[in-house]
Formats: C-alpha cells, sequence, structure tokens
C-alpha cells in the first residue's frame, strides 16, 4: 500500500512483478508469444534503477549488477521445466502402449464366427426391374369403381335417394375422384405404350439377363462347396485345410492390426490337424511402467519386471492359441478330425530358425471337456496392475494348460518347447507323430482288427498302455493288454516279463507288445518259452502293414 504524507494508506497500491527476462523465458518453454509487460510497456530490457533489475541505487542487490547472477537460477527452472513436461509425454507413450495390449487382449477373446460349410451358403434373390412400378403387362386397367367415394350419408332417413345426391360435400368428392380416375387412366394407357417400345423391351432383357447370371452364379457356387463338403467328408486333405485355413482365417477379423497367420495341415492317417500359428513380436509387450524426473534433472525410464512383462505376453499367446483351436473345433461339425496339434512359433528377423514357444497337443474328447472361449473379461482392472495380471490367475493360461500344453516359461529369454508334432508329410513317419496321434493310430489299428471296449490306462510321449476285449471269432478274441511304444531302441526281455505279469494282474487272456523298432532276439527267445506264448509281438515292418490294410495309408518307414 501506498501511504500520504502523513503516514497513512491512501488506498492504492505497488505492485512488484518479476523481472521481464524470467518471462520471457517461460513463454519460449511453452511457445507463447510474449506480449507487453503488466505496465503497458513493450518488451525489452529493464531500465535500471527498476525494482528487480539488480541494480538498486542503494546497492543492496551485491554483485547482480552484471545481470548475469539471476540468469542462472532461471535458466534452471526453465530447463526442469522442460524435462518434466517430456517425462510426462514420454509417460503418455507407455500409457497408450499399455491401452493398446489391453484392446489386442479384450479383442482376442471375442467369439468366432462360425465358417461351417452351412454358413458359406449363398443365397439367391431376385431384384425386380427398375422401370416404373410393376411390369404393365400384368398391371390392371384402373377401374372406376376403385376411386369412387363412399355414399353420403342419410341426414333423413326418410328422404329420397335423390336428395342425398344433392350434398355439396359428396359432389366435391365425387368430381375430385373423377379427375384422379381420369389421371391414373392416362397414366396407365401411357405405360402400355411405352412398354411396347424396342428400347424397353431391351432393357428388359438385359436385366432378365443379368438376373440370370446372378443366379447361375449363386446355384454353381453353392455346387461347387457341396462338392468340398463331400470331398471333406471323404477326409480329403485338400478339403479339409481349405475348410480350417477359412475358418482360420475368419478367426483373425477381430485382430487384424496383429497379424497372426495360422496354416492348418491334415493328416488322413491320424485323422489329425496340425496348426501352426506365427505369434506377435516380443516387442509388442511394454517393457517399462513409465519415465520419472530424477533429482539431477535427467529422465529415467521405470523397467518392468522381466516375469511380468513375460507373463503379459504369454497371456496375449493364450487367447491366440485357444481363438485357433476353437475356430478349427467349430468349423468340424461332422467329427472328421480325431485331434488338433498346433504350434507357435516366435519367427524374428535375422534369425535362420523359428523357435516354438507353444504346443498344444488335444484330442476331440479333450477338446470337448475344455471351454476354448477365452473369459469374457480378459482382463481385470486393478489400481495396482491394470492390464497386467498374475500368470496363475489368468484363465486363458489355465485352460490352455489343461489340454497339456507346453508353454515357454520365459519368451524373452528364447527358451523354447518340443513341439508335439510337426506340420510334415499327410503320411508322417512314427517319429513325427504326436502323443496323441500315436495313440490314435494304435486305437484305429487294433479295433479294426476286432478289439472292442478299448481303454487307455497309461499313455506318455513314447507310448501308451491299453486293455481292450475282443469279440469271439474275431482276429483278436479274449481279453487283451497291449504295451505300444516307438523308439528306436530294440525292446528287451525284461519288457516282455513286465507285460506279462500285468497281463496276470488284469486277468487277461493273452498280450500284445506293438513297438515301432524291434525286438532284441532275448525278447524274441522269450515269447518262445511256454510260459510267455500268450505273449504276441508287432514290430515297424508289421505296424507298417496293419497301417496300409486296415487304414488303408501307409506308415512311412522312419528316417
Amino acid at each position: 500500500m501506498q501511504h500520504s504524507a502523513d503516514g497513512q494508506p491512501d488506498g492504492t497500491a505497488t505492485v512488484q512483478f518479476p523481472r521481464p527476462g524470467f518471462l520471457a523465458s517461460v513463454f519460449r518453454e511453452f511457445n507463447a508469444d510474449q506480449g507487453p509487460d503488466p505496465d503497458g510497456s513493450a518488451p525489452g530490457p529493464a531500465a535500471p534503477g527498476t525494482p528487480g533489475d539488480g541494480a538498486s541505487g542503494d546497492g543492496a542487490s551485491g554483485g547482480g549488477a552484471s545481470g548475469e547472477g539471476p540468469a542462472g537460477p532461471e535458466e534452471s527452472v526453465a530447463a526442469h521445466a522442460r524435462a518434466a513436461a517430456l517425462t510426462h509425454h514420454r509417460t503418455l507413450t507407455v500409457q497408450a502402449e499399455r491401452d493398446r495390449l489391453a484392446d489386442l487382449l479384450r479383442r482376442a477373446a471375442l467369439p468366432v464366427s462360425a465358417m461351417d460349410f452351412e454358413s458359406q451358403l449363398r443365397h439367391y434373390e431376385p431384384r425386380p426391374y427398375s422401370a416404373d412400378g410393376p411390369e404393365t403387362g400384368s398391371e390392371a386397367e384402373p377401374r372406376w369403381a376403385d376411386f369412387a367415394p363412399a355414399g353420403p350419408a342419410a341426414a333423413d332417413p326418410d328422404g329420397t335417394p335423390a336428395r342425398r345426391l344433392l350434398d355439396s360435400g359428396y359432389q366435391r368428392e365425387l368430381a375430385q375422384a373423377r379427375l384422379t380416375h381420369q389421371r391414373a387412366l392416362r397414366e396407365w394407357r401411357t405405360r402400355r405404350a411405352e412398354a411396347d417400345s424396342p428400347a424397353v423391351d431391351e432393357s428388359r432383357r438385359v436385366h432378365e439377363a443379368a438376373e440370370e447370371a446372378r443366379a447361375r452364379a449363386v446355384r454353381e457356387y453353392n455346387e461347387s462347396l457341396e462338392e468340398c463338403r463331400r470331398a471333406y467328408r471323404l477326409s480329403e486333405p485338400a478339403a479339409v485345410e481349405s475348410l480350417l485355413e477359412r475358418a482360420l482365417a475368419a478367426a483373425e477379423t477381430a485382430t487384424q492390426d496383429l497379424p497372426a497367420p495360422c496354416r492348418a495341415v491334415f493328416r488322413p492317417l491320424t485323422r489329425t490337424a496340425v496348426l501352426d500359428l506365427d505369434l506377435p513380436p516380443l516387442g509388442l509387450v511394454p517393457s517399462l511402467t513409465g519415465y520419472r524426473l530424477a533429482p539431477d534433472g535427467d529422465i529415467v525410464p521405470v523397467p518392468r519386471p522381466p516375469a511380468d512383462r513375460a507373463t503379459d505376453y504369454l497371456r496375449l499367446v493364450a487367447r491366440l492359441a485357444l481363438r485357433a483351436l476353437q475356430a478349427a473345433d467349430a468349423v468340424d461339425t461332422d467329427e472328421i478330425l480325431a485331434g488338433v496339434v498346433l504350434n507357435g512359433w516366435l519367427r524374428e528377423p535375422g534369425t535362420a530358425e523359428p523357435l516354438c514357444l507353444v504346443s498344444v497337443d488335444a484330442d476331440r474328447d479333450a477338446l470337448a471337456r475344455t471351454r476354448l472361449l477365452p473369459p469374457a473379461t480378459p482382463y481385470e482392472e486393478r489400481d495396482d496392475e491394470g492390464v497386467y495380471a498374475d500368470a496363475e490367475q489368468d484363465e486363458a493360461l489355465v485352460r490352455l494348460r489343461q489340454l497339456g500344453a507346453a508353454v515357454t516359461p520365459d519368451p524373452y529369454g528364447r527358451v523354447g518347447v518340443q513341439p508335439a508334432a510337426q506340420a510334415g508329410a499327410a503320411v508322417p513317419a512314427a517319429p513325427d507323430l504326436s502323443a496323441n496321434e500315436f495313440a490314435q493310430l494304435v486305437r484305429d489299428l487294433l479295433t479294426r482288427g476286432g478289439l472292442a471296449e478299448w481303454s487307455v490306462r497309461l499313455r506318455g510321449p513314447a507310448g501308451l498302455v491299453a486293455t481292450g476285449e475282443g469279440a469271439p471269432g474275431s482276429a483278436l478274441p479274449g481279453r487283451w493288454v497291449v504295451w505300444a511304444s516307438r523308439g528306436a531302441a530294440p525292446v528287451s526281455a525284461a519288457e516282455i516279463a513286465t507285460l506279462a505279469e500285468a497281463v496276470q494282474e488284469e486277468s487277461a487272456e493273452r498280450g500284445l507288445r506293438l513297438t515301432t523298432g524291434r525286438f532284441a532276439d532275448e525278447a524274441l527267445d522269450l515269447t518262445g518259452e511256454e510260459g510267455h506264448r500268450h505273449i504276441h509281438l508287432v514290430d515297424g515292418d508289421g505296424v507298417r502293414e496293419l497301417a496300409r490294410t486296415h487304414l488303408g495309408l501307409p506308415l512311412a518307414a522312419s528316417r
């Protein structure tokens, strides 16, 4: 406040403004135009002796006469503001990457549209001729009865009909109806005359020819689709693979911005589809939680724990794998497939061979028991985690592991898993089969030979142990214990003795030792003895012969 000569306040105030140099630096940081000073003067260097210029009349400001002393703190404040704005901008970029991951997780969990043969049928609906209204040849001549107004109401029931016809309102309606009828009659006669012109006839012929072509195209497409359906029901590989890849391509429509193509190979020998899924790049998952500004002014990135980042990537992989499995299972309405093998491959630029990060070997029963649709809420928004969640609590990963999937523990460490089967030849060798494929092959061979009531007791990557019951008079009568394995090592006599003990424990009559390799001489000698003659042996050559005889497809020899 200013004071009068007697020391009393006079009601006016003196305002101290920051020096113009500081304001200019702040405006430059925000790209703003520097306006006039608060006192109305133009911007420029402060006059000597003004408040805040560092050189007061009594010299109390010390060494600020040169103007360089205050410039250091002002520039420091401006640099700090720039660093804070840049930190905020970079943190927003990380937030956008996090939101994109959340959106991909949501869309990857959407239901897959059905792509079976019924949904692919086309229907022909004829389009009317573009001329005005319906065809004139079928249009009837306008009749006066359709335009005549209703008679007037009788005001006097005892009056004559002639008096009612003299009603003025009725006469106006009658005159208007006659005009409308005459106009409709003229238009009808004009259309009939124009319909007989050569131009209209030619236009109608062109329209009819186009409609006939449309109907023929729809009919031919449906006939070709029916041919594909017959080939699919006959388990022809080309037809089955075409149907599967259509379904897999349709499943990708929800995430077109995330290329994850999936190819299919069908093996008629085991009625198994092998799917190769290309996984998204590892850089899709954010590696940072944001940025922070250090006390010294440096912008420091805040990394996420590697385990959390790996979990988020596997959550996305699990949804893509479940979506592919659901598409293959939903399209197989005629139950041609006995199982599905899915391998997820990471293909990185500069690497010669892709890396398998996930592999699933599921038979039809396992697919039917497992709900393949990802959860309706693919991520849970929480204050501490947001889109991120623990792998043990993620439903998609839990369901994938329920199918016995092999999942890499560390995708960013490039730790791969062994593929359950390779998408190779349609008639593979025994080592190229998955565990479910080998079990299905053994079951098909023996059930075709007459062994019914098949029950698997043990199953693993190397083989299986099962029991079966053959009808009297069949090729395999009585109760059997079957031990089937694949491998290069010869079957020893100890394994034959173990099978004989299993036959006794199961109260069976015979035992069958099947291998895709060969038997050691000691094993052959043991089955020739009296106590082991109920054990029958089938080596690799016998398995291939059975496949050719009973299944109509040769099993390729082991390499």
